[in-house]
């Protein structure tokens, strides 16, 4: 189920002491004796000293003891949607806490942790694989760390949603029962790692564990049998981690906006289709990063909004690059001489197209259009574009650049609206003014100049897994 209005996720995260003992002399013992250890937590999980914490509330629920709760008004009837009515924040103000209030996200998120009555001691809260050694045996001794989501409707009952979270956490300790099994080499044995993935529909998020300290790399043969499993192509990269699911109650830690048009309404236009940018994107202006670019930087902030769409899907690993370095790109191909380091001249779309190329190995086609007023034509290339891309696109006119992040079309009628992000912004990341001033918003044909030259850069998907 994909995240909607009506939508509530509840993420159940915590720890699960895991210990066994290995014979580096006998693989297929390791392998039962790992086998019964995880089974013992299975049914650890599905005791009825289990309880699930309400993150931020006094509301602690037995799941497998008929889903009693410390709060009498919590029952098995309960919608789950009700839940968050029992959740406090910190006031940002320093007055101590308040009820949560209601914010404009995709989907609610409920958060609960994992205990047990039992309390456990700080000697057992691992991080790491522990080994100790005894005749010709090892103990391993390590933290496992629970995280799993399911999705449901608001009226759903939590007696039901406890029942599906349970099952989730078996079947996440299976999975990291399989991981820890494919990489028993003697006492080497990564920590189990879960990530959630959304994918396209019917799928919805989907948990998987990765073994920790491994690179994207060696992981790609586990990912094309993913890819197998849920019969989704094999030129995206739905499962790099890079392309992990962002939770909606959760904050980028780099200070970014991402996807500001995801808060806008669309545009009333009669029988026009949405073509959106499919994924996620940071949104990048003017005087970001203590650069005053302003005035001259918009092209390079296009870019910059570009390249982090191909980071976030997992495309690339490189970080977005600075001005500097995509001058410095520029210098290398020989577009541009040595002293254009550290300049402030302008680019364009052609200089986007071969920055792409170079630092991201991003190939991409170039729209060309001999005035403004012909934009109003290319609504079923941009509408295509969207489609089959996904990908944000820069448009470059005069001495202005923007970054177009879809359409809405009427093939009938021909009428075309454009989802702009204006890279000319140079405030805060304040989402409320960004949405309600138009610098991230749905424009018409007029927002261009009639009369102006435009070339759209259009970048291209590499096909990797």
């Amino acid at each position: 189920m994909a995240p909607s209005d009506s939508t509530v996720i509840l993420r159940v995260r915590g720890s699960l002491a895991f210990s066994c003992w290995l014979e580096s002399s006998n693989g297929s013992q390791s392998q039962k004796s790992v086998s019964t250890s995880f089974s013992d937590l299975r049914a650890k999980v599905r005791d009825e000293s289990f309880v699930f914490n309400l993150c931020n509330s006094p509301v602690f629920i037995w799941p497998n003891k008929n889903c009693h709760a410390s709060v009498s008004s919590i029952t098995e009837s309960t919608r789950c949607g009700d839940l968050q009515k029992h959740v406090e924040m910190e006031d940002g103000d320093g007055g101590g806490k308040k009820k949560r209030k209601d914010r404009k996200t995709v989907s609610t998120v409920v958060n609960l942790a994992s205990m047990t009555e039992v309390t456990v001691s700080d000697e057992e809260n691992l991080t790491a694989p522990r080994l100790s050694q005894k005749k010709k045996e090892h103990s391993l001794d390590m933290t496992l760390p629970l995280d799993c989501v399911v999705s449901t409707g608001a009226d759903e009952t939590v007696g039901i949603v406890c029942e599906r979270l349970i099952g989730a956490l078996c079947s996440q300790l299976l999975d990291m029962e399989n991981v820890v099994s494919q990489h028993l080499q003697g006492t080497d044995i990564p920590v189990p790692q879960p990530f959630h993935f959304m994918l396209p529909e019917p799928h919805g998020l989907i948990s998987v564990v990765y073994p920790a300290n491994t690179s994207d790399n060696d992981l790609e043969s586990c990912r094309k049998d993913l890819h197998k499993k849920y019969e989704l192509p094999e030129d995206r990269p739905y499962f790099k981690r890079a392309n992990a699911f962002q939770f909606p109650d959760q904050q980028f830690k780099d200070g970014y906006l991402r996807n500001p048009h995801e808060h806008l309404n669309h545009p009333n236009l009669e029988d026009a289709n949405l073509y959106l940018v499919q994924g996620v994107y940071s949104y990048h202006h003017y005087m970001q990063d203590r650069m005053d670019d302003n005035g001259w930087g918009c092209a390079y902030r296009s870019l910059q909004t570009i390249c982090s769409w191909f980071q976030q899907q997992g495309y690339v690993e490189r970080t977005v690059p600075t001005h500097k370095e995509i001058q410095q790109a520029l210098v290398d191909v020989g577009d541009k001489p040595a002293a254009f380091v550290g300049s402030r001249q302008w680019i364009g779309s052609i200089e986007v197209q071969v920055v792409l190329n170079e630092l991201l190995k991003v190939t991409s086609k170039i729209m060309f259009v001999s005035q403004g007023s012909e934009l109003a034509t290319k609504g079923r290339e941009l509408a295509n574009h969207f489609q089959t891309e996904g990908t944000p696109v820069m448009i470059g006119g005069g001495v202005l650049a923007h970054t177009i992040l879809g359409v809405a079309w009427s093939e009938s009628s021909g009428q075309i609206r454009y989802l702009i992000l204006d890279p000319h912004y140079t405030g805060g990341e304040d989402l409320q003014t960004i949405t309600e001033k138009g610098w991230c918003g749905w424009k018409g044909p007029d927002f261009w100049d009639q009369q102006a030259y435009y070339n759209l850069c259009l970048p291209l998907r590499p096909n990797i897994v």
